[in-house]
């Protein structure tokens, strides 16, 4: 029997994700939930880690990008003494140290943390090597040297310090590791260390608090959870917004540059709306737009 389509429902559905579950499973559940077409997210978040995770449904998952490149903001906790295979509490211990950093040692290492940084990525990740996932080959025991990314890190704030750990908080960009970040500063601080917990608080103009529980997911009515879903141009609050004339609208529904009414700089990226909603993200282009997505709303 084929599988049926699903409806056509775009927007986003924020879900506080709990440890214990995986990013694929959430959006999966949700999909289900909702009896949606499309579905996707902005941003993996590891297993173990809870928070914000922002659900893409139907035209919004055009807008992902937007989204993964925006600022996020963790709330974690780093261990002292020991470093992991996975940089964090679920893995095996492979190194061991006594020493235990004072909270002035830990404060004086952040600045080497912050700005534009490069990262090595954790051994368990989703980084590729060759066409296949690092974490893949990490469980088959190969081992192997990542390459090092850049990463902008906004601030790395020490929360509160006690002899055993640290908490911290970081706002970065796209593609952070808060477990390089531990691991990193272990070694930095010649101590040793991994994440203990992890939650992400918010990822660009979403909130874990406003978030709904992963388990309402599951037990609340498709009614309730249609209450729940935000406007498609939710995720687009970090780009300017330009009107379209009712013929420059036209014109980029067809893929083509279209008049707007508003300007922005030359190049800008932008969404454009009209009178019936979002219409495409694109370039600002001297009282023209140029459609990079059409939403078919």
């Amino acid at each position: 029997m084929a599988r049926k389509k699903g409806r056509d429902i775009s927007g986003w559905l924020i879900v506080d994700k709990p440890a214990g579950v995986n990013s694929t499973a959430v959006v999966a559940k949700v999909r289900w939930a909702l009896d949606a077409k499309k579905a996707g997210h902005a941003g993996t978040l590891d297993p173990d880690a809870t928070g914000v995770l922002a659900v893409a449904l139907g035209e919004a998952t055009k807008t992902v990008p937007i989204v993964t490149d925006a600022l996020k903001c963790y709330d974690f906790t780093v261990n002292w003494g020991a470093e992991t295979t996975t940089d964090d509490a679920s893995g095996q211990v492979v190194r061991q140290s006594d020493a235990r950093p004072t909270a002035a040692e830990v404060e004086a290492a952040l600045a080497n943390f912050t700005g534009d940084i490069m990262q090595v990525p954790p051994a368990f990740s989703a980084v590729k090597v060759e066409g296949e996932r690092a974490y893949d080959l990490a469980r088959e025991g190969v081992e192997m040297e990542l390459a090092a990314r850049p990463l902008w890190v906004e601030s790395l704030v020490l929360l509160n310090a006690g002899q055993d750990s640290a908490r911290l908080e970081m706002v970065c960009g796209k593609g952070g590791y808060v477990r390089s970040i531990a691991r990193d500063l272990g070694r930095k601080l010649g101590c040793l260390g991994h994440v203990a917990h992890l939650r992400r608080t918010w990822s660009g103009p979403f909130e874990a608090e406003n978030g709904v529980a992963f388990d309402r997911v599951d037990r609340e009515a498709r009614e309730w959870l249609d209450t729940q879903v935000l406007p498609l141009e939710t995720g687009l609050a970090d780009l300017p917004m330009l009107r379209a004339t009712p013929e420059g609208a036209t014109r980029i529904r067809n893929g083509n540059p279209g008049e707007v009414t508003t300007g922005a700089e030359w190049g800008e990226l932008v969404w454009v709306s009209d009178a019936t909603g979002p219409v495409c993200i694109g370039r600002y282009q001297g009282g023209m737009v140029q459609p990079e997505r059409v939403f078919n709303l």
